[in-house]
């Protein structure tokens, strides 16, 4: 069996300073002043690979602004060419997603999403809109940084396989913030259809396919508006941007148990394509909570998504099983199963004691699992006291609180009433600890000296969390300052007051804000959520899943006005 040895995921750092483009953009400012913050639209390519140096075009309207990262080690700077940036990427450059603004003396963007990759990123090259003149991939996997920039674009790569081999391709659009909705084709090269995907775990599309016979075949991308509009026809725009991997290397979509345990060695399931092995063994003896992917040591394998570290123990469904004779849980702990067939259910129990609250979820959908699961639980009696089918997401989950001491019945099944071996799903069961949330609706503040300013901090209590807590900034500019705020017991929103003296000096910097126990100094970073999920007429908005949903890195800029007359 191999034995895999993980890695942690890189995730962007969360306490950084700012990196600065002085040398051409300084000149520039004097003579090309904003009167209003920056707008960061898109960056385009939306990756580089680390190591090297890119130029990167930002949707920042007719001015140089200055760019912001979470890392030391990638730095814009502008270049003559309006808009356009140089990107250098230092060879250390943790790969992944990292933060980037722009701003100048009225303010900053929104932060967005740049991708540091460890290996090389293609370039979309036009035109390439129909079969006939698609873009050679000659060598696999790859990674093409394209751009869907007018309507009815459809961008056309063309890669050579073998029979019986299985090509995998997936987008990274909507996860970018990209206002599109990707769809997949792969045609022969006069252009019939042989393979659609539209939507996998998010409105990215993934396509799996097995080619019939030797030849050339053409991978095609394209799009619908999002949020949706009336027309219907294919859209795009210099905001469209995409990343579009294909590789006929082992892809592995998920595992069983979909989660490992920290501190454990563990034999994974795995589920994929071109998987030279079925099995395989993970050890996260050195690992904590979080995720991990499979490191360089196993060589061209790609993760779909990082896989979970988990804190609790994580079974896998016995098999055969049977609805008769449900498996008995301990809490905490979490079970992978799946639905083999349209009207299977399948059963677990757990003791229960009156009064504790339990956090039953299935995770389905969001690992890319076609199951759309509900989840029921029954009482000692077998009499149904609860039933949820989709919670915020598409996946069920209930704080449900136990009426009396006993033995409690959690089923689950298909909405839909299909099933295969792929429809997969993880079952958990924990009692929730306490926990405080702080969230901040806006990005970035703006106060004049000699003024002061409102911070509105959403505050929310949960699972019987009772510590008295205080609202405080940290690393706001010299000449601003802030009293720290008894948070009230009730949840609501809090206001925490900024002032800017006279004699502050202007200023533009990232600081956070935090909520701090007052006994003990436990501190809990206030968020300001990049993702969100609306609804209008039923029809979702904006964009629940993002390379990274959220930041504790908010914008404070300064201004001074100047004097009358």
């Amino acid at each position: 069996m191999l034995e895999v040895k993980p890695r942690a995921v890189a995730v962007a750092p969360q306490n950084h300073r700012p990196t600065l483009s002085l040398t051409f953009a300084c000149a520039l400012l004097a003579v090309a002043a904003s009167a209003a913050p920056p707008d960061l639209k898109f960056l385009y390519p939306a990756a580089a690979q680390r190591g090297t140096n890119a130029a990167v075009a930002l949707g920042v309207g007719d001015a140089w602004p200055q760019i912001w990262t979470d890392s030391p080690g990638i730095k814009f700077t502008p270049t003559p060419i309006l808009g356009t940036y140089n990107v250098e990427i230092a060879a250390d450059v943790a790969p992944g997603p990292h933060l980037v603004r722009a701003w100048n003396a009225e303010g900053a963007s929104a932060p967005r999403a740049f991708i540091v990759s460890a290996d090389p990123e293609l370039a979309s090259i036009e035109p390439n809109d129909s079969p006939a003149a698609a873009q050679p991939i000659m060598t696999l996997p790859g990674t093409i940084s394209g751009r869907l920039d007018k309507s009815g674009d459809v961008d056309c790569y063309s890669v050579a396989l073998k029979q019986g081999q299985t090509l995998v391709a997936w987008v990274e659009a909507y996860v970018l913030a990209s206002p599109f909705d990707g769809l997949l084709r792969i045609t022969d090269q006069a252009g019939r259809v042989l393979a659609f995907n539209h939507d996998y775990r998010t409105l990215d599309p993934l396509l799996a396919w097995t080619a019939p016979q030797d030849g050339t075949f053409v991978v095609q991308i394209m799009g619908f508006a999002h949020p949706p509009s009336s027309s219907v026809q294919l859209f795009g725009s210099e905001s469209c941007v995409y990343r579009l991997h294909l590789t006929t290397a082992p892809v592995i979509r998920f595992s069983m148990p979909a989660m490992v345990q920290a501190g454990t060695k563990t034999a994974l399931r795995l589920f994929g394509w071109n998987l030279p092995t079925p099995t395989t063994e993970f050890d996260a003896t050195q690992l904590t909570t979080g995720c991990a992917t499979f490191p360089d040591a196993f060589p061209g394998t790609e993760f779909i998504q990082p896989l979970g570290i988990s804190a609790i123990p994580e079974l896998i469904e016995p098999e055969p099983s049977t609805p008769e004779t449900p498996k008995p849980l301990e809490v905490p702990s979490a079970i992978t199963g799946r639905i083999k067939a349209g009207g299977e259910v399948d059963r677990y129990t757990f003791s229960g004691m009156k009064g504790k609250v339990y956090d039953i979820r299935i995770t389905a959908a969001t690992l890319g699992s076609p199951l759309d699961a509900w989840l029921r639980i029954e009482n000692p009696e077998h009499k149904e006291v609860s039933k949820v089918d989709d919670s915020k997401g598409r996946d069920p989950q209930v704080n449900w609180p136990a009426g009396i001491d006993g033995v409690f019945t959690v089923s689950v099944g298909s909405v839909t009433h299909r099933g295969g071996e792929d429809y997969l799903y993880r079952l958990s069961i924990t009692e929730p600890g306490p926990e405080v949330t702080g969230i901040i609706s806006a990005h970035s503040a703006t106060i004049t000296a000699g003024k002061t300013a409102d911070l509105k901090v959403a505050i929310k209590r949960t699972n019987g969390f009772k510590s008295k807590l205080q609202l405080i900034a940290k690393n706001l500019p010299p000449g601003v300052s802030a009293p720290a705020v008894e948070v009230p017991e009730k949840d609501g929103e809090v206001t925490l007051q900024l002032t800017a003296e006279a004699t502050a000096q202007p200023a533009s910097q990232p600081f956070t804000l935090v909520l701090k126990e007052t006994e003990g100094g436990k501190e809990y970073p206030v968020q300001y959520w990049m993702a969100a999920t609306s609804e209008d007429n039923g029809v979702p908005q904006g964009f629940g899943e993002l390379v990274i949903n959220s930041t504790d890195q908010l914008w404070l800029s300064v201004i001074v006005e100047a004097p009358a007359g």
